[in-house]
């Protein structure tokens, strides 16, 4: 999360304060998604997705190629931490101005999420490397390793409401991000690889599947409101998940 308020523009970069230290190394609406066609073993379908190209992500700017990591067990949900009264139209200079608090402001190779997330309910691909593939983020310390990192853009603190559209949406990714066998409603077992996580490197921690950033690194982020909604969005995967494969775990649809 971001512990300051968001100005669209120039004046973003007072973003670059983030508590995420794991990593590894134009617009008109509507916009063109991602192409749909990668689907997991278990049979959930690709969301759509506004590509990096469609935000007009600066490739130039991206310091080392993606790394990639195993299959998808567990997901951490984030906020950004800034004002929700955006208009939906400006996210994507928003996620221009991510990029480049990440890059030139924490020194890391590209943007820490792997996805992110608008309050109208869009989904947007973050770190680049391919959207269908297992690509190492650097959004939640000691934990990057065979995850996935969803960051909703906007402070959803105490007494925030959180869209339905939005737990729609993040449920979305999760399901078809997950690898087969996940239950979205189950815990996993991960090993920490970073002494600055809640957990020191070598501890392995017993985690929900869908779980909040603040789970495993001191922050409170992904805020009150939204981490209260984690098992609204476990129960979101899990019924989606089900009703595409006919199982929440996804192994295979019947």
């Amino acid at each position: 999360m971001w512990p300051h308020r968001v100005l669209l523009g120039a004046a973003v970069l007072p973003l670059t304060l983030l508590t995420l230290r794991d990593a590894p190394v134009r617009l008109v609406l509507p916009v063109p998604a991602a192409p749909a066609h990668e689907r997991p073993r278990g049979g959930v379908p690709q969301p759509a997705i506004v590509s990096r190209a469609a935000w007009h992500a600066d490739e130039g700017m991206v310091r080392e190629p993606a790394v990639y990591t195993g299959a998808v067990r567990a997901v951490f949900i984030h906020h950004t931490g800034e004002s929700n009264d955006y208009d939906c139209a400006d996210v994507p200079r928003m996620l221009q101005a991510v990029e480049e608090a990440h890059i030139k402001g924490n020194g890391w190779d590209d943007i820490g999420y792997n996805f992110l997330v608008d309050r109208c309910g869009t989904i947007y691909e973050g770190r680049a490397g391919g959207i269908g593939r297992s690509v190492r983020g650097a959004h939640t310390t000691g934990f990057n390793a065979d995850s996935v990192g969803i960051a909703v853009l906007g402070n959803y603190g105490r007494g925030t409401k959180v869209p339905p559209v939005l737990i729609g949406a993040l449920a979305k990714v999760a399901a078809w991000k997950l690898r087969p066998g996940a239950d979205p409603r189950g815990k996993v077992r991960l090993v920490s690889t970073n002494d600055a996580s809640r957990y020191p490197k070598g501890t392995a921690a017993t985690l929900h599947v869908i779980a909040g950033h603040r789970d495993v690194y001191q922050t409170n982020c992904p805020g009150e409101a939204l981490y209260a909604q984690l098992p609204a969005i476990r129960a979101a995967t899990a019924a989606l998940r089900e009703r595409l494969t006919g199982t929440a775990d996804a192994e295979t649809p019947r």
